[in-house]
């Protein structure tokens, strides 16, 4: 449940209430009766209009920031991945699948001795 005064956006129109989708909205009360669907009442400065609204029709503005800021960045990665052909990135990007771990190796580099630290970048050096 939202807190109070949270900026969110409308997101859909369940309903078909007419809601300005798109538009950001402030939640300004809880409508606590339980014969009804809507969860908030919601103030649409832009509208000048409060609405009745259930949970799934506004969604967070930070949340809907965060969600295109990954799509940017998917995209721009595709980009790369094709500019560069590298098949590898591609392939990675368009499968859904996280980078590669490579903290295991440099957790286990900062466990090791100076002595064996030297010796192992040594041995990566001459191979």
């Amino acid at each position: 449940m939202l807190q109070l005064g949270t900026k969110v956006v409308i997101v859909a129109d369940q309903f078909e209430q007419n809601l300005p989708i798109g538009e950001h909205g402030y939640i300004i009360a809880y409508d606590r009766n339980a014969d009804n669907v809507f969860d908030y009442v919601l103030r649409v400065p832009a509208a000048n209009r409060n609405f009745l609204i259930p949970d799934e029709d506004v969604e967070l503005e930070e949340v809907l920031i965060q969600d295109e800021v990954d799509r940017i960045e998917r995209e721009a990665l595709i980009d790369f991945a094709l500019a560069t052909h590298n098949e590898e990135l591609f392939k990675r990007i368009m499968n859904g699948e996280e980078e590669p771990k490579q903290e295991e190796e440099a957790v286990e580099l900062e466990q090791l001795s100076p002595a064996d630290f030297i010796r192992r970048v040594n041995l990566k050096a001459w191979i």
